[in-house]
């Protein structure tokens, strides 16, 4: 099991799930759930190797890397990661 973090919850994902749902159910704001917006993104502050490689889609938004991520796109792989997003 992976587990996604923040300051204030954890949840508990199967390995190699998306993280949208969850991500969604912690609070983070979507828009169009397709990459295309940039509503999703989150800062990674801790556990970016426990995520899936950067998408042709956040690549294409520009301002993405392994420690910011729109959550609609990436998979945590396995792990924990701990999350921060406005």
């Amino acid at each position: 099991m992976a587990i996604i973090k923040t300051n204030y919850k954890s949840i508990e994902v199967a390995d190699g799930q998306p993280i949208l749902d969850v991500c969604e159910e912690l609070g983070v704001h979507f828009s169009c759930r397709a990459g295309r917006c940039g509503a999703c993104k989150i800062d990674i502050v801790k556990g970016e190797k426990n995520l899936s490689e950067l998408t042709e889609k956040e690549i294409a938004m520009g301002d993405c890397d392994k420690k910011h991520r729109l959550a609609c796109q990436v998979k945590i792989n396995q792990g924990m990661i701990k999350i921060k997003f406005d």
